[in-house]
């Protein structure tokens, strides 16, 4: 018995010592969540979203971002790498091979779709389905690890956020992967970028953002809006300089991309609730290292739920879509199209949402 009970003690200082001293890839940082609130007010729950109607990917997932095209079709960036095209009979056709993973995806005025590819950086595809690398680095020499998201000038100015520059969406084994690194991090370490057609420099706009995800003009091409995922708020930053307002904060969720909505409006999607165990540690960082070390299955995840919102320039929420069953979850945005419907994205979802009502 006295070697069972020291075999068991072995076994425990070991796990101790694993849960405490193994190293993980991050260096978490002390910072105080706000209280989460719930889906109360603007944000209380509904099932508008129940309502979706689905257009199959044929064996295709994860439609993080579309746009409308030139040609009045619907395209979406998928987990494959494709640029897919949805024909007006409902079919799936190829636009164009990434060989990365797109995420963000956007039409300039001139046909072409820039696109910022995590793996990659930013790209532009021609009308006949042609990948062009326009920047993958800023002009500092950093390069760019996680390109996100991004919207196009009427001049082709594009402005596009890094996510993390301390967690390479390749190299750490996907976006999602990579974007937990960063959450549980928090060490405000992703920016947005600015790439010039004309000189093909590519500038540090605005940094210090805690995982820089959507992003997307107002209709005067004045300012820029921006989500800061790992801090649950959207800021709008002047393009002349001036400092950047937060417009909306302690959103009840993990939000993702932002797109132009209608009359000045914009769509941003909420791709998980948060999570009460993370917000609980934020300001205890050792207990956020430890939770690294755990199995996968023991982590904390993404919980299954749909949501967008709709918002105005100056933050006010004018209208949710929800599903709490998260029948269709993971919800990264929303694009209206020409008729008065709304795609509706995802980052994982084997199929792509339509909304007539």
């Amino acid at each position: 018995m006295k070697l069972v009970f020291r075999g068991i003690a072995a076994i425990a200082v070991a796990l101790i010592a694993y849960l405490a001293l193994w190293p993980v890839p991050v260096e978490p940082v002390a910072w105080s969540a706000p209280e989460d609130a719930g889906y109360v007010r603007a944000f209380a729950a509904n099932n508008r979203l129940t309502a979706l109607e689905f257009i199959d990917l044929d064996g295709r997932s994860g439609p993080e971002d579309a746009d409308v095209g030139p040609d009045g079709l619907v395209y979406a960036a998928t987990h494959e790498g494709e640029i897919i095209r949805i024909e007006n009979d409902g079919n799936i056709t190829s636009f164009a091979q990434t060989a990365g993973r797109p995420l963000g995806i956007e039409f300039g005025a001139e046909g072409t779709l820039y696109v910022a590819d995590a793996y990659r950086g930013l790209l532009a595809i021609d009308r006949a389905g042609v990948v062009t690398l326009l920047t993958d680095a800023a002009d500092d020499g950093s390069p760019i690890l996680y390109a996100d998201d991004l919207d196009v000038t009427a001049d082709g100015v594009v402005y596009f956020t890094d996510a993390s520059t301390r967690f390479g969406a390749e190299a750490s084994g996907g976006t999602l992967a990579a974007s937990v690194l960063d959450l549980v991090e928090h060490s405000a370490n992703g920016r947005v970028l600015k790439y010039d057609p004309v000189t093909g420099e590519t500038a540090v706009f605005s940094s210090g953002l805690t995982f820089a995800n959507g992003l997307a003009l107002n209709e005067s091409e004045d300012e820029v809006f921006v989500v800061e995922t790992g801090d649950y708020r959207i800021w709008r930053f002047p393009l002349d300089g001036r400092s950047g307002e937060v417009i909306l904060d302690n959103l009840p969720g993990f939000p993702d991309n932002i797109n132009p909505g209608s009359d000045g409006t914009f769509w941003v999607g909420l791709v998980s609730p948060r999570n009460a165990i993370m917000d609980s540690l934020s300001e205890a960082p050792f207990w956020r290292r430890m939770i690294m070390r755990l199995p996968d299955a023991l982590r904390p995840a993404p919980t299954r739920y749909g949501f967008v919102l709709r918002v105005t320039e100056n933050g006010e929420v004018i209208e949710t879509l929800q599903d709490p069953s998260g029948a269709y979850a993971l919800t990264t945005g929303a694009v209206t199209l020409p008729d008065g419907r709304v795609v509706v994205t995802s980052l994982t979802e084997p199929r792509l949402g339509i909304l007539s009502e």
